[in-house]
């Protein structure tokens, strides 16, 4: 038995994020390796990953030999990436990167009986994923999407699939035919009806990464299961405060005054400056420099991502970026209402009453700039200084204030010295 592992298609609605999602990092490491560790603890040890042309060297680099690798050429859907398999193997179990559940899900859907086995999760909302029609655990039906109100169950579809016979699937799937994003899902549904599949239900935590907001929800996920732990090679001023469950890597320097909260995560070789704050769930990569009196409150830095004298609440600051003294991100609607964000031409609610920016890999603000809630920045944008950012900036973008400035004789006169002022202050004190 192999697992497959889902990492080709191209994230559009993470934009402006570049970075493909399995490569994104968590606790110094690409979700790519978090998600082949936790097979490898369900005793998973061969697999196929598929890839797209631009990840695909970096994901080897990551993850070596131990893996065949596809390559899908165009993000096309879950079938096609499927069917660019040349050998499909046997047995199969089919994962996606930005799905994230805990270690136990595999283990459960592995050990179910059934010619297939899918992960399942009870709902109380709407959501845009396939939605399974179940009679106790027998699975009789999947529709994907179906929208809200037309739910067929409150059971959706968590991408983690057993299947023991996979080149059945295969042969379903270059059988069916759909103008839309559902090839795989149809081909499963005609196979419901006739073999044996089954739902393996799971209550625990599920993160998945489908918006550049979920970014803080997988640092949550991740933050959650964290242990106090100080590298021995990082150097802490007696002067500064470390309280709670906080992850300090090696060469990370933390100097007088600074405060970490956690939980929270600080990557190897970055500084925490004097009279800095690090709180409330923040999530600090590898490089960083979070420089003097910075307030960086339940936010996602990535890797060399700098600030200075800064406030960053409840936001997402990628690789390479960095703030110029003075910027601040407002991360509340006066009206308290979630934050939205624009997705294409929609604008799409993050579901949080507090959110604040996100910024696209390798951006720079200028001194004093202030950054509306939900708003999109770059990547490899500049926004000029003492500028209030309250829409999107495209991606390689410089935006300046231009402003008038008339010189002319001063004709104030002065009316005493300082002195004589200070004087007079005296006397009536």
């Amino acid at each position: 038995m192999k697992a497959i592992i889902l990492a080709g298609g191209i994230g559009k609605r993470m934009a402006p994020i570049q970075k493909d999602k399995c490569l994104l990092k968590f606790l110094g490491k690409e979700l790519i390796l978090h998600k082949i560790g936790q097979l490898e603890k369900a005793g998973i040890r061969e697999f196929i990953i598929i890839c797209n042309p631009a990840s695909l060297a970096k994901v080897k680099e990551l993850v070596g030999s131990k893996a065949e690798y596809v390559v899908q050429n165009e993000a096309k859907g879950m079938a096609d990436a499927l069917l660019s398999i040349k050998n499909p193997p046997r047995e199969a179990l089919i994962v996606g990167t930005s799905d994230l559940v805990e270690d136990k899900a595999y283990a459960d859907v592995l050990r179910k009986e059934g010619d297939a086995v899918l992960l399942g999760y009870k709902v109380k909302e709407y959501r845009p994923v396939g939605y399974l029609i179940t009679e106790g655990d027998r699975i009789k039906g999947i529709i994907e999407k179906p929208g809200a109100g037309n739910e067929p169950s409150d059971m959706v579809n968590i991408v983690v699939h057993y299947h023991r016979d996979f080149p059945r699937l295969v042969k379903s799937m270059k059988e069916t035919k759909s103008d839309k994003d559902d090839v795989y899902e149809k081909a499963m549904d005609k196979l419901m009806k006739e073999t044996d599949f089954r739902v393996a239900p799971y209550e625990g935590r599920w993160v998945p990464v489908k918006y550049p907001w979920h970014v803080l929800d997988a640092a949550e996920f991740f933050l959650a299961g964290v242990k106090r732990k100080i590298s021995p090679n990082a150097k802490i001023s007696d002067k500064a405060v470390i309280e709670g469950d906080v992850v300090i890597e090696d060469g990370v320097r933390v100097f007088e005054n600074a405060v970490i909260r956690g939980p929270c995560y600080i990557g190897k070789n970055s500084i925490v400056g004097n009279n800095a704050l690090v709180w409330g769930g923040s999530h600090i990569g590898d490089n960083c420099a979070i420089g003097f009196s910075s307030e960086i409150k339940h936010s996602y830095f990535g890797d060399s991502a700098w600030s200075h004298q800064n406030y960053v609440g409840d936001s997402i600051i990628m690789d390479g970026c960095n703030l110029g003294a003075g910027t601040r991100t407002a991360n509340w609607r006066f009206d308290g209402q979630p934050v939205k964000v624009k997705i294409g031409e929609e604008q799409v609610s993050t579901g949080r009453d507090k959110f604040g920016c996100i910024m696209g890999e390798n951006s720079k603000t200028g001194i004093n700039v202030s950054i509306m809630p939900g708003v999109k920045i770059g990547p490899n944008s500049v926004v000029g200084p003492h500028l209030m950012i309250s829409e999107d900036l495209g991606p390689g973008r410089f935006v300046l204030l231009k402003q008038t400035v008339e010189e002319k004789e001063n004709m104030l006169k002065a009316d005493g010295s300082k002195e004589e002022k200070i004087k007079k202050l005296k006397g009536n004190l």
